[in-house]
Order: C-alpha cells, then structure tokens, then sequence
C-alpha cells in the first residue's frame, strides 16, 4: 500500500526547500534498518553525538564515510570465526546505516569504545548566512544619496 503525498500547495509559502520534499519522499521510500541499534543525541545548542551498538566489531570492521549531507556507516566482519558455537546470540552480520544530514553539519570524530561507536557532530552556521539587521533609510536620505553630482567651474580644470 504505497501512498505518495503531494507537496505542491507547500511550495506557494516555501522557498528553497526542493531539497527537504525530496528527502522526505526518498526516507518514506526507503526502508529503514534497525540493526544495529542507534541512538541520536542533542549534546549541545549545536552539537549532536550518534551512538551505534557495534558489539563483536572492531575498528578494522567499520567504516564511516560524510559526503555532501549524507554520513554512511558501514560494518562488515574481516573473516569468520572457525568457533562451532552451540549458540550465536551476538549478531556478526554486515549493516549499513545511512543519516540524512542538515546544511552546515559536519562530523568531528568517531570514537569506538566498549562496543558503542559514537560519532560526533557539530553544526557551523558561516558567517554570512547568520542573521543581520538591515538598516532601514528614510526617503529623503534614500534621494540625497541618489542625486547627481555638480562639479563647480573652479573645480573642473
């Protein structure tokens, strides 16, 4: 039962945000993973830490990867173990996750500690994309700045 939602009514009151309807077409589209498990944490007014459960994976087994908006981790076990177990109750099977980031997100670093793989994110807003406050001129100051220029006969030569 796939339903598909229309956003054109959206785009009369946005400007700009192209992007965010077609992300949220492809994350509706795409199934999502649940394994391994993942929390995402707010640690600051512009900070963000990704915690994955990665027990039983090393650092050699994980790979993370941030491109234009798009951080990849991806786990893939080097070789199987040659143990015979009576039980496996510690999953060992490749995952990928995929995290859509906002504009000005970038990861800062990884850590992989006690089995949680924890990656740090921060958000840098550059300097002229923060607000300003624009001055507002009166007209007659408007008209003074925009009236020709004389040169006096003393002046000219």
């Amino acid at each position: 039962m796939a339903t598909t939602y229309d956003y054109a009514p959206l785009f009369r009151s946005t400007v700009g945000f192209d992007r965010l309807f077609n992300l949220l077409e492809t994350q509706r589209a795409r199934s999502i993973s649940d394994w391994p498990p993942y929390d995402i944490a707010k640690t600051g007014d512009d900070s963000y830490r990704i915690s994955i459960a990665v027990a039983g994976f090393t650092r050699d087994d994980l790979d993370i990867t941030f491109q234009t908006n798009l951080l990849t981790v991806v786990g893939k076990k080097q070789e199987p173990s040659s143990d015979a177990y009576l039980h496996r109750g510690i999953a060992g099977r490749p995952f990928e996750h995929r995290f859509e980031l906002a504009d000005h997100v970038r990861v800062t670093g990884a850590d992989l500690t006690n089995g949680l793989l924890e990656i740090d994110l921060v958000r840098e807003i550059p300097e002229e994309m923060k607000p300003r406050k624009i001055a507002i001129e009166s007209a007659a100051a408007a008209e003074r700045s925009q009236a020709p220029m004389q040169i006096e006969a003393s002046n000219a030569a």
